[in-house]
């Protein structure tokens, strides 16, 4: 009957641990700063490879239309995430070199045509 079981050995308290000690309240936990704790740093990857999706994906649509707007767009979003550090460099690459491709088409429609249009057929 007198005999704890492991469990309980753990849980069991004496009244003499229950009494306060004088260095308690300076180990008590400090009270909560009102300063945000950020995690800015430790999204800057994700933001970054968001960045490079975003810069292909761009300067993919803008070989099609409005390579005016998406080539600069895909070419500032790619440097961005490749100064960030993205994890997905090779995407990044891609989303540079489509926007550059974009102007490239733009310029190269001008000096042929005189114009931005294009057409299939005749």
């Amino acid at each position: 009957m007198g005999v704890l079981t492991r469990d309980h050995q753990q849980t069991a308290t004496s009244p003499a641990d229950d009494r306060p000690t004088p260095h308690s309240a300076a180990t008590a936990t400090p009270p909560a700063t009102t300063e945000p704790t950020t995690t800015r740093h430790a999204d800057r990857p994700r933001d970054a490879d968001g960045m490079a999706v975003a810069a292909f994906v761009l300067g993919l649509i803008g070989l099609l239309v409005f390579n005016l707007v998406f080539g600069p767009c895909a070419i500032a979003l790619a440097t961005l995430a490749l100064l960030r550090g993205t994890h997905r460099k090779g995407r990044a690459f891609l989303g540079l070199t489509l926007g550059v491709a974009d102007l490239v088409v733009l310029f190269s429609l001008l000096a042929a045509n005189d114009t931005v249009t294009w057409q299939f057929g005749g």
